[in-house]
């Protein structure tokens, strides 16, 4: 196969999937990972794609939003992964906030029955999960809600993450990166969870590995403002190393 018609596939590819990654490409097609990268590159040079770490994205995509129930069933071990690892962060009769995110739900469906918590969220699901647990102070943040992630948006749910502190945030990102920092396809969205890292004593960022490099939109915060990542193994050690040089600690679940 010619290297155009290589390209012309993986641009098929990566309209159809949403995203394509150098190692699946290089198996797919037989070739090495630098020769794919030689290709992404010429695409993204065409303005076809925009190159993200370990892959790319179609052009056009990049504020693409999926729904709630696409992502429900994307990365879902490894979301599952790292929420349990995540149950080892909650406050000890503390208070925390769970931001919207379907592994952030995950979280909150593996609390424990014995857990006795204050949990503040703007997220629908995330209050539905929760609102018969036994041990669970629930407040519910209102506001306008989207409903493609069922999350409350706009000056109420700001007004309340402004008065008050909760020991520790549960933050999800659609990306995130030391150069680019946290981003998600929504500018209410991202106003109120830069609202609620102000909130919050420490910030917990729970992310699986598909998420690293990649740009959205709205930018929220920056890689340093989270004290924890909990991320998957498919997070290279290096990145990792890369990210806690910048001060936020790293767990590959």
């Amino acid at each position: 196969m010619y290297a155009p018609e290589r390209q012309q596939e993986i641009l098929r590819l990566a309209r159809d999937g949403g995203r394509v990654d150098v190692l699946s490409l290089a198996e797919e097609f037989q070739v090495t990972a630098e020769t794919i990268r030689r290709d992404l590159k010429a695409l993204d040079r065409a303005g076809l794609v925009r190159r993200v770490h370990g892959g790319a994205i179609p052009v056009g995509r990049l504020d693409f939003e999926p729904d709630l129930a696409e992502r429900e069933s994307t990365a879902a071990d490894e979301k599952d992964r790292v929420a349990k690892a995540a149950l080892a962060e909650l406050p000890t009769e503390g208070t925390m906030i769970l931001d919207a995110g379907t592994t952030v739900a995950r979280l909150a469906a593996a609390l424990p029955l014995e857990a006795s918590l204050t949990v503040v969220t703007h997220s629908l699901p995330i209050a539905a999960r929760l609102a018969d647990h036994p041990g669970i102070q629930l407040h519910l943040v209102g506001g306008r809600v989207r409903h493609r992630t069922r999350a409350a948006v706009d000056a109420w749910a700001l007004r309340a993450y402004g008065e008050i502190r909760a020991d520790v945030l549960f933050v999800a990102a659609n990306g995130f990166s030391a150069e680019h920092g946290l981003t998600t396809p929504d500018l209410a969205e991202a106003a109120v969870k830069r609202a609620a890292v102000a909130a919050a004593r420490r910030v917990v960022l729970l992310a699986d590995s598909s998420k690293h490099g990649q740009e959205h939109f709205a930018r929220f915060g920056d890689l340093s403002d989270v004290d924890l990542l909990i991320t998957d193994s498919g997070l290279s050690p290096e990145d990792a190393a890369a990210i806690e040089r910048g001060g936020t600690e790293v767990v590959r679940a």
